[in-house]
């Protein structure tokens, strides 16, 4: 039997084929992390589907389409409740900074010392941390959710990386 905190979550989440553009094994790592971290703990309320009385768990696939983050939120019977679109305009900075900071991260991890790591670590958690704020605000009374629930999203918005 679920309780009601069991149904504010994510069950399932599914990334577009068609837009991920594979970058390095690093990356492919993040996304699987991501997406088991994700599933195994999360918060996430769509607050129009809510109001109309939708229940979860959900099933959300994210893509990108015309500079835009599609989130597809579906019932656990798989029936769609709403789609929302979200301007990745503000997001581009965040994904190029996160990129570049990882790719040092992972040049650092095979020649760097341990201080070295645990700098450019530190930057790129700052750099992630600043990006799931800037998430949890642009779905701002769309859907409710948590930092950690943010950041793991964002790992994912990355995986998508915007085309072009």
């Amino acid at each position: 039997m679920s309780s009601p905190a069991n149904d504010h979550r994510i069950a399932h989440i599914s990334l577009d084929e068609e837009t991920i553009i594979w970058r390095n094994a690093d990356v492919e790592q993040e996304r699987r992390v991501a997406i088991f971290d994700l599933i195994e703990e999360n918060t996430f309320k769509p607050v129009r589907s809510t109001e109309r009385g939708a229940k979860g768990p959900y099933r959300l696939k994210l893509s990108v389409q015309d500079g835009r983050l599609v989130l597809e939120i579906s019932d656990g019977q798989d029936q769609m409740l709403e789609t929302l679109m979200i301007g990745l305009a503000r997001f581009r900075r965040p994904i190029r900074e996160y990129f570049a900071i990882c790719d040092s991260y992972y040049q650092a991890i095979r020649k760097a010392t341990p201080a070295e790591i645990e700098t450019i670590d530190m930057a790129r958690r700052g750099i992630h941390d600043n990006a799931a704020e800037l998430l949890i605000e642009r779905l701002e009374g769309k859907v409710e959710t948590d930092f950690p629930t943010a950041r793991r999203l964002f790992t994912l918005i990355c995986v998508l990386h915007i085309k072009g």
